[in-house]
């Protein structure tokens, strides 16, 4: 991981943080490891949100709806995806076999995770100014990008067309199976209690998004 730690530009006191941060569930499973990712990811997730918010405060001029669209867009699965590809992210992954024969190190919701679960390690281990510092390094220059578009906020936009209908809207979680370390869920997006769209991801929040990027999709029509 030295590599890695060279990249960040950190120093790391505690490394078992960091080895906690790259082993996935399957792995901490087979290996009879007191812990996963999951609740460094938990506070990853908290503090990467927190630093964009703060960020995009204090350097745009945008209310708080456009400020929220463009949080979410560089939050999202697929932003934090290329966060954790770029910096080779996914070498570092300790998974079980059963999940590394399904290509889990590549997986975009684990690479996704162990984005926010590297984040909370440093935020534990060296503070929040330096994990701020680490979060801002990475992903402002995605913001400062025009060229660089992670998704579109789907659900923010079916909600302003819902409510210049003034029609109802409701999602519902109809799905959710696999394994806790493989989590599959299905979304249902209804208008006035009428499907309009279904989505299936790693995420409940990423089958939601999917949900209402389909029934935007119907609506266009």
């Amino acid at each position: 991981m030295d590599e890695l730690f060279k990249k960040l530009n950190i120093k790391p006191k505690d490394i078992k943080l960091y080895k906690t941060a790259f082993s996935h569930s399957s792995y901490a499973n087979e290996h009879r490891a007191k812990q996963d990712y999951e609740r460094l990811e938990f506070l990853g997730d908290a503090v990467v949100d927190l630093v964009i918010a703060d960020y995009l405060y204090s350097n745009k001029k945008e209310n708080e709806g456009e400020m929220t669209k463009v949080r979410a867009s560089y939050v999202c699965e697929n932003a934090l995806y290329e966060y954790s590809m770029s910096l080779g992210l996914n070498k570092y992954i300790k998974v079980g076999h059963g999940e590394e024969k399904e290509g889990g190190k590549f997986k975009k919701a684990i690479v996704a995770d162990i984005f926010e679960a590297l984040i909370g390690a440093i935020y534990l281990d060296l503070g929040y100014a330096t994990a701020r510092k680490t979060v801002l390094n990475i992903i402002v220059p995605y913001i400062e990008n025009p060229n660089i578009v992670f998704f579109s906020d789907y659900k923010s936009a079916l909600q302003e067309y819902v409510q210049t209908n003034q029609k109802s809207l409701h999602y519902e979680l109809i799905k959710e199976e696999g394994p806790a370390h493989n989590r599959s869920f299905t979304v249902q997006v209804k208008i006035d209690d009428i499907i309009y769209g279904t989505g299936v991801s790693g995420s409940k929040k990423e089958a939601e998004q999917e949900a209402a990027k389909e029934a935007l999709e119907k609506l266009a029509v």
